[in-house]
């Protein structure tokens, strides 16, 4: 294993911060040594200097971005935070619905990873509107810094145990046998979701217009309380008035911090 001095720590680390927003503490130290140490090697350094040069130098933007997906972690499954998905369903699509009348649903998935949140997101809105779908604009924004995980999303090929928590009936209507180990979402489920890479510390995001759901969950736990306030202030201008805002259940907007209202456990709202 390679070592990496503290100097070198430190300025891999406030790039990152800068750049990326995700906080490296001290104690993420050695794994970001195992992740990168392929790297190294492959390249043919034998010190965190010469690599951390290489990717600030290389006009590509090659190694940085294979930086980024050594680095970020990416930990997700169907139905995660299953809370979230059943108020989606019972409250906030009754809403839209309701008083949406332009029948364009803006949803936002933002730090999507490997594509399980905004693919949920499609089947329960294929399963609401049934029929009356083709009378709606019900695609979803899926966006993730790591190219890597991009990739697995927009093949949307799955394991079995990966599915362990989709019901046999969504299985059954939304997904397709590819081998006997994997399954794929359906075409017209993959249709819904539009993925894209995008940094979540850009100034300005390159939306033209509002969204009425954002879903940022188990992202801003990498960000520091500075960074993190300005991306919640960010979410909030994103946002239709009376749109929702989901984070992680280990995530919180302290009172007073924002405009948002609180409405349960990691859901928030703009009135």
């Amino acid at each position: 294993m390679i070592a990496i001095t503290d100097k070198e720590f430190e300025q891999l680390s406030a790039y990152i911060r800068k750049q990326y927003g995700i906080n490296l503490r001290s104690e993420k130290r050695n794994l970001v040594m195992g992740r990168l140490y392929n790297e190294l090697v492959k390249n043919g350094f034998s010190n965190y200097t010469d690599y951390i040069n290489y990717v600030l130098s290389d006009k590509s933007g090659m190694a940085l971005n294979t930086l980024i997906n050594k680095i970020t972690t990416n930990h997700t499954y169907f139905m995660r935070e299953a809370e979230h998905f059943h108020y989606f369903r019972e409250v906030v699509m009754p809403y839209l619905l309701q008083n949406e009348k332009s029948r364009d649903l803006r949803i936002w998935s933002a730090g999507c990873s490997s594509g399980e949140e905004p693919y949920t997101l499609a089947m329960i809105i294929d399963e609401l509107l049934g029929r009356n779908k083709v009378w709606w604009d019900t695609k979803i924004l899926a966006t993730d810094i790591s190219s890597k995980v991009l990739e697995k999303a927009i093949n949307a090929c799955y394991e079995k145990e990966e599915l362990e928590n989709i019901s046999p009936q969504w299985r059954l209507n939304y997904f397709q046998k590819v081998d006997e180990n994997r399954l794929k979402v359906v075409d017209r489920i993959r249709n819904e979701v539009i993925f894209r890479r995008l940094n979540l510390m850009d100034d300005i995001f390159p939306f033209k217009r509002k969204f009425h759901v954002i879903f940022c969950r188990n992202v801003m736990i990498y960000f520091d309380k500075e960074i993190k306030q300005r991306l919640i202030n960010k979410f909030y201008n994103q946002l239709e008035s009376g749109g929702y805002l989901f984070i992680g259940h280990s995530e919180t907007i302290e009172k007073g911090t924002s405009n948002f209202r609180y409405i349960m456990p990691a859901v928030y709202r703009k009135d």
